[in-house]
């Protein structure tokens, strides 16, 4: 297949740490039954991912962010490409976060069964070539019920 650029794309990422960040996403999801990242800064030395939650997690939960990123990433789940229409997503998937002068044709990333979300960014071919993620730590803001997870991939 041909490489058709499908929406410019202003940034260059490190695909282990992109591909992290929707692994994150989608265990913050599990879970605690949130939405997607609303703040991600993903970098090759270190990233932050802020969520809307509930709660402020316990030291256990925290714990078990990092238990089960480690084993997805273990699992050596395949990162997959398929290209839809955006009048044919499959149920689940938003376009809320998509640009509005974005293309009708959308690129999906899956990762095995665990994730799959609208994204033109470089990724890993599968989770084990991410390396190990090691949470930083984390914040709370009590306010604005928001919890904050710093990481890096090694």
């Amino acid at each position: 297949m041909e490489d058709y650029v499908l929406n410019d794309h202003n940034k260059e990422e490190f695909p282990p740490a992109h591909t992290a960040e929707h692994l994150l996403n989608q265990t913050m999801i599990r879970l605690f039954g949130c939405e997607r990242s609303y703040n991600a800064h993903i970098e090759r030395k270190k990233s932050k991912m802020s969520f809307y939650i509930d709660h402020k997690p316990t030291r256990q939960e925290e714990k078990e962010i990092e238990r089960q990123m480690n084993a997805l990433i273990e699992d050596d789940l395949p990162v997959t490409f398929e290209y839809v229409t955006q009048d044919s997503l499959p149920e689940g998937i938003s376009l809320d976060r998509l640009p509005s002068d974005a293309s009708e044709t959308i690129r999906l990333v899956r990762i095995g069964d665990y994730d799959v979300c609208p994204c033109i960014g470089k990724h890993v071919r599968s989770t084990s070539q991410i390396g190990r993620f090691e949470m930083l730590g984390t914040n709370w803001d009590e306010h604005n019920r928001s919890f904050r997870v710093r990481f890096k991939i090694v």
